[in-house]
């Protein structure tokens, strides 16, 4: 590893070189099977020819002009997005925490607009939503604090899944402006909420003229087995955000609004240079058809229940006595609770050529590519059983 990498990672000794389809493969040739895709980031898993075709003709073409003029894969990538999600336009960034930058100042700016002079936004504990300074504000850890006070105001923080906390909190005080959530909290040990959950969260904004705002970058682009998760409870927020699987590796986020929110930000108010570039807009075009034309949202619905059945069974002693307290999410979003830390078990998976995270120090967070065949899924049950039953004596 270089000397002159800045130290804001806790690298683990391997490094890659190659990778296809489910598989990754490092500088000394040997082959590691991948059940976390970058952090939910390749959907279609590594090196996709589609997406791969894309990249290199579009490369050749044009990568960059400006968001001065049109850019027609962007306007396609708007619509299909659009259509997709029920929403009405779209603005594009790098990623995710820059896509929640842009709802952010949505918010803010919607706030201003009722002559509110600290717009405030309610967001849960144990959330995350980046690490920018206004977007580690938002998350709900102390530990992505730490360090970087002093934070920006504007945001009141209530336990997830409560939503008698949001309404005390609104009602007390009349600065909020939005109420901004993940459907299942990824880096807070894949928490999954009542199916009512943001069903409650919809009535109350509208039945108030708050926005809702799903932050939908780990759960988007059928990681859940839906084209987003806010699908699963029927519900279409005010702005959404998204990223990771969005480009299937390539950088890319976006902001996507509805109605009013559609509206706030105007000439002059947000930006990026690079934000729905030719390059980044025509990888996630690639990935979005590909996705369709494959049905990878039922797909991820299929292994989900696939995985969760054989972890179930091949853990059900475990189960029973109380070691694996929970085995819980959506599609290809998966969580295994332990009694105990266990973020041991990421090098010990390594050491088996597995890629797997552990999350909120007692989850294993399992996010394969929408792609894995059955016979890869049951190596990964199998393989992260083994080693759920070895630290359990």
């Amino acid at each position: 590893m270089s000397d002159h990498i800045m130290n804001t990672y806790g690298r683990l000794p391997v490094s890659f070189v190659k990778g296809e389809g489910c598989y990754l493969y490092d500088d000394q040739g040997e082959r590691y099977l991948d059940a976390l895709t970058g952090i939910a980031v390749c959907g279609l898993g590594h090196s996709h020819p589609a997406v791969a075709q894309a990249i290199s003709d579009q490369a050749s073409t044009l990568m960059h002009t400006s968001n001065l003029y049109g850019i027609p894969n962007q306007e396609a990538l708007a619509d299909k997005i659009c259509e997709l999600s029920s929403m009405d336009k779209v603005f594009f960034s790098n990623s995710g925490a820059e896509a929640n930058e842009a709802a952010i100042k949505i918010a803010r700016r919607f706030g201003h607009t009722k002559d509110i002079d600290l717009p405030t936004i309610i967001v849960a504990n144990k959330s995350f939503h980046g690490r920018t300074l206004s977007t580690l504000s938002a998350t709900g850890n102390p530990k992505i604090h730490a360090g970087f006070e002093p934070l920006v105001p504007g945001f009141i923080h209530v336990d997830f899944d409560d939503m008698d906390a949001i309404k005390q909190v609104a009602s007390d005080n009349d600065s909020v402006v939005a109420i901004m959530v993940e459907p299942i909290q990824g880096e807070g040990g894949l928490a999954t909420p009542a199916m009512s959950y943001l069903q409650e969260i919809r009535t109350f904004c509208d039945d108030n003229g708050l926005l809702m705002i799903l932050d939908e970058i780990q759960t988007g682009i059928c990681r859940t087995g839906k084209w987003f998760a806010g699908q699963h409870s029927d519900i279409v927020p005010d702005v959404m955000t998204l990223a990771k699987g969005l480009g299937n590796g390539f950088p890319i986020g976006a902001c996507v609004a509805k109605g009013a929110a559609a509206e706030i930000l105007v000439p002059g108010t947000h930006g990026s240079t690079f934000g729905g570039s030719p390059l980044a807009c025509a990888a996630a075009l690639a990935t979005i058809k590909t996705m369709q034309a494959q049905n990878l949202d039922q797909r991820a619905t299929e292994l989900g229940d696939y995985f969760q059945q054989g972890f179930k069974k091949s853990l059900q002693d475990l189960i029973e006595k109380g070691f694996v307290k929970d085995i819980r999410g959506k599609g290809l979003m998966i969580g295994i609770e332990l009694a105990q830390p266990c973020t041991e078990l990421v090098k010990k998976a390594l050491d088996k050529k597995l890629l797997i995270n552990v999350t909120a120090d007692s989850v294993i967070r399992l996010l394969p590519a929408l792609i894995i065949t059955d016979a890869q899924a049951d190596d990964i049950i199998n393989l992260v059983s083994e080693l759920i039953i070895g630290i359990s004596d």
